[in-house]
């Protein structure tokens, strides 16, 4: 039986407090997470750009969107990992499909 994969798309904003080195190893590391754990992904940088409101005291984040195919599972998982990172101040994780 074969596994059910999903289309999703991840977009998440990253602290630049730390600095550029600091947020590229950041998204380095969510990207080979997720490459370990799905098939098909694509990474967007659309770089650092203003928040719509302070988040922590930041006004400024660095937006990465991600596009994968995994199970209905990983996503779930994804979430979690990106709520205890440090780096992450926001996400959203949505499941891809064909509007109707």
């Amino acid at each position: 039986m074969a596994k059910l994969t999903e289309r999703y798309e991840a977009l998440i904003v990253f602290s630049v407090k730390p600095g550029d080195e600091a947020v590229a190893a950041a998204v380095e590391k969510v990207k080979n997470y997720i490459e370990e754990n799905a098939t098909e992904v694509e990474v967007d940088e659309w770089g650092k750009r203003k928040l719509a409101y302070d988040i922590n005291r930041e006004f400024e984040g660095h937006y990465v969107v991600f596009t994968f195919s995994s199970e209905p599972s990983f996503p779930v998982e994804l979430n979690r990992v990106l709520g205890i990172n440090e780096m992450v101040l926001r996400n959203l994780i949505t499941l891809k499909g064909d509007c109707k």
